[in-house]
């Protein structure tokens, strides 16, 4: 068996989407799943089978999202993206691959829902006048201490 990625049939629920929020769906379809031997514990099944898994989602160039929540997810997730502007997602903590491609998934369905959330604007408030009057009374009592250090004052 060759080191080299392999992609593998989609499991029985393929044809399901993958729900973002309440206005975005992606079809299962539209991920690419690559697999490759994970690294570490496991023994002799880890050096065997393949049980890593990469997601790929051409973020890009996707018909599923709008332009400005394209633009917007480009934007927040810019470190995750390559410069084709697909979204990779990793996962091999698990042994099995339907468990690491699963945790993948969810991952990627996180990183999108996190990325097309719009911020909310700061709405500008003023200081209330309790607290000017405050910090206009501390400005006085330090102008005072310093004052009272000074040598030249009698």
């Amino acid at each position: 068996m060759s080191n080299e990625p392999t992609t593998a049939p989609e499991p029985a629920d393929a044809g399901s989407d993958l729900v973002i929020n309440a206005r975005v769906r992606i079809p299962r379809s539209a991920l690419k799943f690559q697999f490759t031997r994970s690294a570490g514990a496991g023994g002799q099944h880890v050096n065997k089978t393949e049980t890593a898994v990469e997601v790929s989602f051409d973020l890009a160039n996707t018909p599923y999202l709008g332009e400005a929540e394209r633009a917007l997810a480009l934007q927040k997730l810019r470190s995750h993206l390559t410069a084709e502007g697909v979204l990779r997602v990793e996962s091999r903590d698990s042994r099995s691959q339907l468990h690491n491609r699963e945790e993948a998934v969810q991952r990627l369905i996180e990183l999108l829902r996190q990325s097309l959330i719009v911020p909310r604007r700061r709405r500008q408030t003023r200081p209330t006048r309790s607290s000017v009057e405050a910090r206009l009374q501390h400005k006085k009592r330090r102008s005072g201490t310093k004052q009272g250090r000074r040598a030249d004052h009698e």
